[in-house]
């Protein structure tokens, strides 16, 4: 499986990666990323799928790892919902570059007319 992390470096610019179907973060990798411990994480994640917010057959997934064990991973939407319900600078962070991406988006639409060989309606 090809994936990919949103990261943040130790000036706390984060990086989230264009291609957003493959973002699948491990519990590690969370805790990381938002600066918290690993009962916090868990508990987070708990209170995530008790409020049927998400379900986790559509947000987790168990990745093989290089030792032979397993290691659950979670995609976009939990890691989205995780930085809204985690309250930590790191989590303010990433929550704020996701609404900018989101709110500063400008979708770019563009509008063919032919002017040549145009045929008349007879209706």
């Amino acid at each position: 499986m090809k994936r990919t992390i949103i990261t943040m470096d130790e000036y706390g610019r984060v990086a989230v990666p264009s291609d957003t179907a493959n973002v699948w973060m491990s519990e590690m990798e969370l805790v990381r990323l938002f600066d918290v411990i690993a009962p916090t994480l868990r508990a987070a994640i708990r209170a995530v799928y008790k409020s049927e917010v998400l379900q986790p057959y559509d947000v987790e997934k168990c990745m093989r790892l290089p030792n032979g064990y397993y290691a659950a991973t979670y995609a976009l939407p939990m890691v989205v919902a995780l930085a809204f319900r985690i309250n930590t600078p790191n989590a303010a962070r990433v929550r704020n570059v996701l609404l900018e991406r989101l709110c500063l988006r400008k979708d770019r639409q563009m509008l063919w007319l032919s002017l040549g060989n145009s045929t008349t309606c007879k209706c």
